[in-house]
C-alpha cells in the first residue's frame, strides 16, 4: 500500500486528517468534506490486494454494492455519502460516528452486564432485519464493525465491503482461506459454502457470546484451528462462566451458534422477539455515556415482514390521448436507456416499473413491446440487487417462454437459472438447491449444453456450495470432486474453475482432517 499522508484530498473534495486504522486491504481516515464543511470517515481500498479479481470488475462491483447499501434506510446503519475510485484505490465516504467501537467498549467493561449485551444484540437485530430485507448479507459482523455512540445507540459499519472483497458468495483468497474473520465465521462460510442471513445470525451469536463471557466461543493459534472448532466443537454454554445470565438468553445464544443453518432462528426478527422480554425496563437513564441500554425504545424494533420499498408510483394524471400515451412510453424507454448508460440503475428501475402498466394497457400483456420491457425490467432489477422484486418477474418470463417454446428452451432455462440465483441471495439455500438440481439435466443435455456449455459446470458448482451451506459436506465433496474431474478433462488443470474447486476441496480436506 502506498503511503498516504495527512492533507491529501480524495476526489477533489475529501481532505484526509487522521488515520484511524489500517489492515491488509485498506485504511480508514477521518476527513473533512470541503464542499459541505463537515467531518466524514473515508475508507480506502486497494483492488490489487484481492487475488484473482480483475481491477475493473472490482471497481464495478464496489460501486454497485455501495449503491445498494446506500438504499438501506435504518438509523443503526452508517450512512454512505459517496463512493468511487481514484488511481489504484477505491474510496468509500461515510458518516463520521462519534463513539467507541464495540471491541474497545467491551475491553473496558468485560464482561458486559448481561442487560447491556441484550440491548446491543436487540439493536443489531433491528439493523440486520432491514439489511436482510434488501437482501444484503453483511458477512463480517464483529465488534470492530460495530460502533457504540455517545448516546448508547449502536451503528453497524462496513456493510457491503466484505461482499465486494469476496468475488462471489463462495470465493476463497489465493491462500485458500475464506474471506472474513475466523473467530466470527459461520461453518458454511468457513467451508466456502453459500452465505445468507443465517450466516449473519451465527456471527451475532458469536458476538453475543463474547459480550456475555468476555471471549469468543472458539479461539486458537491459527485460523485453520479456529475454523475447525467452529465446524466440529459445541460452544461452551455461557452460564457455566456467568450463572447470573438468564437461561433463556443462554438458550438463544446456543441456537444462534447451531452448526446447521436450518437449526438457527429463522430471522433477525425472531431473534429480536426472544430478546425483547429480557430488555431493561423503561426508566430514567443514568446519564452515563456509551450505555447501550439508554436508547432502547420499541420504535427501534425491526419491522415484521418488512419488504423492499416498492418503486414509486406516478401521481394520477388527467387522461391523455392515445398518441400522447404512446409518446410517453417511447420517451420513457429512451430515458431508461440514457440512465442505464450513465449507471443510474435504481432510477431506471423505478421508471420501468411505472411505465409497464401503461404499456400493457396500450399494447396488451403479450405484445412484443411489453415483453421487451419486462425482460429489461427483470434484468435491471437483477443488476440492481433487488432480488425480491426480480424473482416473480423472472418466474413469469420463464413460464411464458416455456409455454411457447418448451421446457428445454435455453431462454426459459436462463430465466429459471437467474430465479435460482435470486433464491440463493434471498437466503433460501434449500429452494435454490432444488431449482438448480431441476435445471441440471437440461444443461447436461447435449442440445442445450451447446448453447453455453459453461452453464452446466456453473450449476454444478453452485449445487456443491449450497450443499456446504446446508451442512451436507459429504455430498458437497462428491459433487465438487466429480466436477473437478470433468473440468480438468475438458478444460485442463489450469482452468480458473478447476483451480478454484481444487482450493475448496483442499480447504475442505484440511478442516475435515
Amino acid at each position: 500500500m502506498s503511503v498516504t499522508t495527512t492533507g491529501r484530498v480524495v476526489a477533489g473534495r475529501y481532505e484526509l486528517s487522521t488515520l484511524l486504522g489500517q489492515g491488509g486491504m485498506g485504511q480508514v481516515w477521518t476527513a473533512y468534506d470541503q464542499r459541505l464543511d463537515r467531518r466524514v470517515a473515508v475508507k480506502l481500498l486497494r483492488p490489487d490486494k484481492v487475488a484473482g479479481e480483475e481491477a475493473d470488475e472490482l471497481r464495478r462491483r464496489f460501486v454497485r454494492e455501495c449503491r445498494v447499501t446506500a438504499q438501506v434506510d435504518h438509523p443503526g446503519l452508517v450512512t454512505v455519502h459517496d463512493a468511487g475510485s481514484e488511481g489504484e484505490e477505491l474510496f468509500l465516504v461515510m458518516q463520521y460516528v462519534d463513539g467507541a467501537d464495540l471491541g474497545d467498549h467491551l475491553a473496558e467493561h468485560a464482561p458486559y452486564p448481561w442487560p447491556w449485551a441484550v440491548a446491543v444484540a436487540a439493536q443489531l437485530c433491528a439493523v440486520l432485519s432491514a439489511v436482510h430485507a434488501v437482501p444484503i448479507v453483511h458477512r463480517d459482523l464483529k465488534p470492530r464493525n460495530v460502533m457504540v455512540r455517545q448516546d448508547g445507540t449502536v451503528t453497524v459499519l462496513d456493510l457491503g465491503v466484505a461482499s465486494v472483497m469476496d468475488a462471489d458468495t463462495t470465493r476463497l483468497t489465493h491462500t485458500g482461506t475464506p474471506i472474513g474473520s475466523p473467530s466470527y465465521m459461520a461453518p458454511e462460510q468457513a467451508m466456502g459454502g453459500a452465505v445468507g442471513p443465517y450466516t449473519d445470525l451465527y456471527a451475532l451469536g458469536v458476538l453475543l457470546h463474547e459480550l456475555l463471557s468476555g471471549d469468543v466461543p472458539f479461539s486458537g493459534s491459527t485460523a485453520l484451528g479456529v475454523l475447525h472448532r467452529h465446524l466440529y466443537e459445541p460452544p461452551p454454554p455461557v452460564r457455566t462462566l456467568r450463572p447470573e445470565v438468564p437461561e433463556a438468553l443462554e438458550s438463544l445464544v446456543l441456537r444462534l451458534l447451531a452448526k446447521d443453518p436450518q437449526h438457527r432462528p429463522a430471522s433477525a426478527q425472531e431473534v429480536y422477539e426472544h430478546l425483547e422480554p429480557l430488555l431493561p425496563a423503561r426508566g430514567t437513564p443514568t446519564g452515563a455515556p456509551l450505555d447501550p441500554t439508554r436508547p432502547f425504545l420499541r420504535p427501534l424494533a425491526p419491522w415484521p415482514d418488512r419488504s423492499r420499498t416498492p418503486a414509486p408510483r406516478p401521481a394520477p394524471a388527467a387522461p391523455a390521448s392515445p398518441a400522447a400515451e404512446k409518446a410517453d412510453v417511447a420517451a420513457a424507454v429512451d430515458e431508461v436507456k440514457r440512465l442505464l448508460g450513465e449507471g443510474r440503475i435504481t432510477q431506471a428501475v423505478d421508471i420501468l416499473g411505472s411505465i409497464l402498466p401503461v404499456a400493457a394497457e396500450q399494447h396488451g400483456e403479450n405484445s412484443p413491446v411489453v415483453r421487451t420491457l419486462r425482460k429489461q425490467y427483470a434484468a435491471t432489477l437483477l443488476d440492481d440487487g433487488q432480488y425480491r422484486r426480480a424473482l416473480p418477474e423472472l418466474r413469469r418470463l420463464a413460464a411464458e417462454r416455456a409455454a411457447e417454446a418448451g421446457q428445454a428452451d435455453p431462454q426459459s432455462l436462463r430465466y429459471r437459472y437467474e430465479a435460482a440465483q435470486c433464491l440463493e441471495q434471498l437466503g433460501d439455500p434449500a429452494g435454490a438447491l432444488a431449482e438448480y438440481r431441476a435445471l441440471l439435466p437440461y444443461y447436461e443435455n447435449q442440445y442445450v449444453a451447446a448453447d453455453d456449455p459453461r452453464l452446466a459446470h456453473e450449476v454444478r458448482r453452485r449445487i456443491g456450495h449450497l450443499l456446504l451451506a446446508l451442512g451436507d459436506r459429504a455430498a458437497a465433496h462428491d459433487t465438487l470432486v466429480r466436477l473437478l474431474h470433468d473440468v480438468e478433462r475438458g478444460q485442463g488443470p489450469g482452468h480458473p474453475l478447476a483451480v478454484e474447486i481444487r482450493r475448496t476441496l483442499q480447504w475442505l480436506g484440511q478442516v475435515r482432517g
